[in-house]
């Protein structure tokens, strides 16, 4: 009976309920985008580091997690690897540099990451190999920079890097193209350290000092054991800092801030939703007032006017939320590549789980005006 009289009223004003539930369309389309734009924006920060195999990262200690700041002298790998527990450590240095290119308008920046061969936070090559030497002019690039480039293995780039007050350049030969790698929102070429060390941007060049890593990624022989193989670390090597790879990235610099904004958007956007929702049943719900009576006068319980109107607003939420999801599907699909906007399975259910929870929330209202209806006030005949 609930479902009848919902279907029949939907109907019956569909043109109505039609323009309220592209209202709901766009209020989804809104909510897919700042889900969409959140994971994009974190990847752009977090997908190198997520990727590292490695469970734990070492900082140089009070750096606070940066990266930048982070310097661990070479001397200490060995000290590391001799830590029970440990199965390899990899030394990783970051910098930037640009990739110039005849056949690019602009020259392309990115993130320049040295890295051992074989050891942890070398990134696996899908096609072609992975980096052999030790300080070999090749590298292994993001399949960002192939597409974006359209490189193939063999081909040979040109980077740019400051070194004193000049500009200077070397050429890399492609060896290998790894999945996304984005470090602070640029793209990634991977290089031999040794390599990394003489090419990388730096103040005073031709200067012999010791190696120094940024971070190390360690690999444990019990991954499971992370937690406990922090305090080991820390206490067992001098003046590092041990943390895992989450509390890695969420350490760097804006991630904690944009995340929060962008939630607090997201946040509004649903609250708003709720009132506006609620708004729209509600006035729904005082212009047939009358009919509610009717219904009740005629014999209709409580909870078959609740159901009807508990359904109604469901199935007006999941058109409009069905809708927006197609809009957002086919505004994707003409996106830039340069726009940081990517959907995961994860995020669009948490988006859509909320809206279509928002719906019977804001519908509260609605429902509990059309219970207090009295079938003799609203048909009149109470005087």
């Amino acid at each position: 009976m609930a479902l009848y009289l919902t279907i029949k009223e939907i109907w019956r004003n569909r043109n109505r309920y039609l323009t309220f539930s592209l209202v709901i369309a766009l209020i989804t389309v809104l909510v897919l985008f700042i889900a969409g734009l959140g994971e994009g924006l974190a990847t752009a920060n977090k997908e190198f580091i997520e990727k590292i195999d490695g469970e734990l990262l070492l900082f140089q200690e009070n750096t606070e997690l940066s990266t930048t700041a982070s310097r661990i002298a070479w001397s200490k790998l060995n000290d590391i690897q001799r830590v029970p527990g440990v199965a390899e450590v990899g030394p990783i240095g970051l910098a930037t540099a640009t990739i110039v290119y005849p056949e690019l308008e602009n020259p392309l920046d990115v993130s320049l990451i040295g890295v051992e061969p074989g050891k942890p936070g070398q990134a696996p090559a899908y096609l072609g190999r992975d980096l052999l030497t030790e300080r070999g002019l090749e590298t292994v690039i993001d399949e960002d920079i192939a597409a974006e480039m359209s490189l193939e293995l063999g081909d040979t780039i040109i980077i740019k890097t400051i070194q004193g007050t000049e500009d200077e350049f070397f050429e890399l030969t492609i060896v290998g193209i790894a999945t996304g790698q984005q470090y602070f929102f640029l793209p990634s070429i991977f290089v031999p350290y040794q390599t990394w060390d003489r090419i990388r941007p730096q103040a005073n060049p031709g200067v012999e000092s010791e190696l120094t890593a940024n971070i190390i990624a360690i690999k444990l022989q019990n991954p499971e054991a992370w937690e406990e193989m922090i305090p080991v670390l820390q206490t067992q090597v001098d003046g590092i800092e041990a943390v895992d790879k989450v509390t890695a990235y969420e350490a760097g610099p804006g991630y904690a801030a944009q995340q929060s904004t962008l939630n607090t958007q997201k946040g509004f956007t649903l609250l708003i939703s709720v009132l506006v929702i609620g708004g729209f049943f509600q006035i729904q719900t005082l212009q047939k007032v009358p009919q509610i009576g009717m219904l009740k006068a005629i014999g209709a319980s409580n909870t078959i006017v609740a159901t009807a109107a508990l359904l109604q607003i469901v199935i007006v939420t999941a058109i409009g939320i069905l809708l927006g999801s197609s809009i957002t599907l086919l505004l994707s699909l003409g996106f830039p590549a340069n726009i940081p906007i990517i959907f995961t399975g994860n995020a669009i259910l948490t988006a859509i789980i909320s809206l279509f929870l928002i719906g019977p929330i804001g519908g509260m209202v609605a429902i509990r005006l059309a219970l207090r209806v009295e079938p003799l006030t609203a048909l009149g005949l109470n005087s």
